[in-house]
């Protein structure tokens, strides 16, 4: 009965049954209690930490006012660097053909490009040609107090230029290109300047092209009109020698003449065979014997010329139509060698520019507060870590430690 019961805190007896949990009473387990013990040992140390800390607060408060000090001291002697921005964007190559041009073409011209077109673009903008161009025209070796005699004089004015120069595509796909320069005035000018000249380098390059193309025209033209005079030289020989000057109307000329003979040949001779028997006739039929013989010869002379006529008449054909086709070419070379050569000498637009780089009104860089403010943040980071590497360590022998 005692081993059953248990007395309660207000003496009243339980069973121990209900003290082994089944009534939402539980006892603490072990894990739990490990659980409690790390947990408190994790407070032990944070608040070791935390007392580490405050302890050497002097330290890092001075170390963070130095570091504050010292931070605006360099902002304040940095250079101030203005930025201007122009934006524009990548003109259809469509804009330089020559039916686009002159309005020959059926289909609207885009005036917009396309991927490509901007990818060029930028391209060009960073490609040495331009940075080439920049340092010449803005004599950037003086700008950047950079020595051009020196054997790395052109890697660093180089690299001093793509330092304060970017291009890049924003998310409406126009291109943005900005110049960063101490001077306010020079980077509006160097931006505008340096889209100028990507805008013409571009243009340079579809010149070049058009340049190939009036080149291999030019040289179909000579090809034609060396090929239209041999045509020409061989098909006067051909008439000369054949006689077809006008196969359509020589040949119904030459048909209606040889039935004319052949008639007149005919008719003769029935009469001279009507006439043969009378005596009276005799002197009219010696007469028409001579014309008949007459008409013979012609009559004979006709089918030769219609023979020789015949037979250069196919080849003269061959020739008359060879040489219409070589006519036909000279005359469409010569109409697209006219249209390119217009649109060579045309200046075309190769951007389209959506704003033009303004004087800036406020710098671009550097942000001092940002620095010293960056500064102090880090400073402060390491000189607690550092306090708490000292402050853990300090009590160990390293010489011992080191020996060994």
């Amino acid at each position: 009965m005692a081993e059953g019961l248990c007395k309660s805190r207000n003496s009243v007896l339980l069973p121990a049954k209900l003290l082994d949990g089944r009534i939402g009473l539980k006892k603490p387990s072990s894990h739990s209690v490990i659980q409690s013990s790390n947990s408190m040992d994790q407070k032990d140390n944070l608040l070791g930490v935390v007392g580490t800390v405050f302890k050497w607060k002097k330290i890092i408060i001075y170390t963070c006012l130095a570091t504050a000090v010292g931070a605006s001291i360099i902002a304040l002697l940095l250079p101030v660097y203005y930025r201007s921005t122009t934006v524009f964007y990548a003109a259809s190559p469509d804009l330089a053909s020559p039916e686009a041009i002159f309005g020959q073409s059926s289909k609207a011209p885009k005036y917009y490009g396309t991927g490509n077109d901007t990818e060029r673009l930028i391209s060009i903008a960073n490609s040495g040609e331009l940075a080439s161009f920049m340092i010449d025209s803005f004599n950037l070796y003086q700008r950047y107090d950079i020595d051009p005699g020196s054997k790395l004089g052109p890697y660093t004015v180089r690299l001093k230029f793509a330092k304060h120069f970017n291009v890049a595509k924003t998310k409406y796909d126009a291109l943005e290109l900005s110049v960063e320069d101490e001077d306010k005035e020079m980077a509006a000018k160097m931006a505008n300047t340096a889209r100028e000249y990507i805008a013409s380098v571009s243009q340079k390059l579809i010149k070049e092209s058009q340049k190939k193309l009036l080149a291999i025209f030019e040289n179909n033209i000579r090809q034609n009109e060396g090929q239209l005079d041999s045509l020409n030289k061989k098909l006067q020989k051909i008439r000369k020698e054949y006689g077809v000057y006008n196969a359509d109307a020589q040949s119904e000329s030459l048909s209606e003449l040889l039935a004319k003979a052949e008639s007149k040949f005919y008719n003769t001779q029935a009469t001279i065979e009507a006439m043969r028997g009378i005596p009276e006739l005799r002197d009219t039929i010696k007469f028409l014997n001579a014309s008949l013989k007459g008409y013979e010869n012609e009559l004979s002379k006709l089918n030769e010329r219609m023979d020789t006529f015949n037979s250069g008449m196919g080849i003269v054909e061959v020739m008359e139509g060879s040489h219409l086709h070589a006519t036909a070419n000279l005359a469409r070379d010569r109409e697209h060698f006219k249209l390119i050569k217009n649109a060579y000498d045309t200046d075309f637009p190769t951007i389209m520019l959506l704003e033009t780089a303004q004087v800036p009104l406020v710098k671009s860089r550097p942000k001092r507060s940002l620095i010293v403010i960056a500064s102090v943040i880090i400073a402060f980071v390491f000189s607690v870590i550092g306090i708490i590497i000292f402050d853990t360590y300090k009590d160990v022998d390293w010489k011992k430690i080191l020996a060994q």
